[in-house]
């Protein structure tokens, strides 16, 4: 029988039990999200940044059907090279273990894990949230849910462009999600700086994340806190190139039928053609950008 539960590398293990600075990071991002050879050097840029800001990396994945925190770099490799891994989330961990699969862990599954490893933060790009027509459809990502269960600090460039940002605010709320805008009172929108949506909260520094949490933790709450932190409006991709390459992408998915979990993946690959590749370098900033404010608020949080 293969197994089942996580498995948490030595320097993940000896650095959350001497509650040292420790960043949980994502692998759907390797296996789904950039394209190779990409894929591979970021996933690898973003270990050497934490380390470089005196964190320690905490890759998740699942390597032959084990779910495991703190990918070493031969696995980080396979990842990224395996065009066959699945992209997994919460409710697909058991099934990967049980047929042996190469995958990527979701925010969902990662953040999941995460917690099982005693890790606080962890850094994403932009999370899922409620898709275009979730009224009739249902569609939205299990992140939500996920969040609103697992006592993390998620950093994120706020959710993704193609989603519903509104309704996705609405969810944030109902689930009880607090949101903090990183010196900004508006929802940044991944690939831009701002979505056009306001929030209540912010935060000014990472010490005000760390009091935060603390007070939540206080009080016995087990949502995660969001920190909507924008792409500097250097780095941004230009509003009016997404809001036209979007609008172009969602046009070729309803022309070619594309739906459900296939309609992430294929609008943003839309979007890299349609911004001739400069949605890419905007993705990886956005990530970058989340590292070092997710290693800040780790840093705080162990102190």
């Amino acid at each position: 029988m293969r197994m089942a539960l996580p498995v948490v590398s030595e320097e993940v293990r000896r650095a959350v039990a001497q509650r040292r600075p420790v960043v949980a990071l994502e692998s759907t991002i390797i296996t789904h999200g950039l394209p190779r050879p990409d894929n591979g050097e970021v996933a690898r840029a973003a270990e050497q940044q934490v380390r470089a800001a005196g964190a320690v990396p905490a890759t998740i994945g699942v390597i032959d059907g084990v779910a495991t925190v703190g990918l070493t770099g031969a696995q980080l490799d396979r990842l990224a090279g395996d065009r066959a891994a699945v992209k997994a989330s919460v409710r697909d961990l058991p099934i990967a273990a049980a047929k042996g699969r190469n995958a990527g862990t979701t925010v969902a599954a990662t953040s999941f894990l995460a917690h099982r490893a005693g890790i606080r933060v962890f850094a994403t790009g932009g999370l899922g949230g409620v898709h275009h027509g979730a009224a009739t459809s249902f569609d939205e990502s299990a992140d939500l849910v996920t969040l609103a269960a697992t006592p993390l600090v998620v950093v994120s460039a706020g959710a993704k462009s193609i989603l519903d940002v509104a309704a996705t605010l609405e969810r944030l709320e109902t689930l009880n999600i607090p949101v903090l805008g990183y010196r900004t009172l508006r929802f940044p929108g991944f690939y831009v700086a701002d979505s056009g949506h306001v929030i209540e909260h912010s935060a000014g520094a990472p010490a005000e994340v760390a009091a935060v949490v603390t007070a939540r933790d206080e009080l016995g709450l087990r949502s995660a806190v969001l920190v909507a932190n924008p792409v500097p409006a250097d780095e941004q991709l230009d509003p009016a190139l997404h809001d036209r390459a979007l609008a172009e992408a969602w046009e070729q998915a309803r022309e070619q039928g594309v739906s459900g979990h296939d309609i992430t993946p294929f609008l943003l690959d839309r979007m890299r053609t349609a911004t001739g590749g400069r949605s890419l370098a905007v993705n990886i900033a956005v990530y970058r950008n989340n590292i070092a404010l997710a290693t800040e608020i780790a840093t705080a949080l162990a102190g």
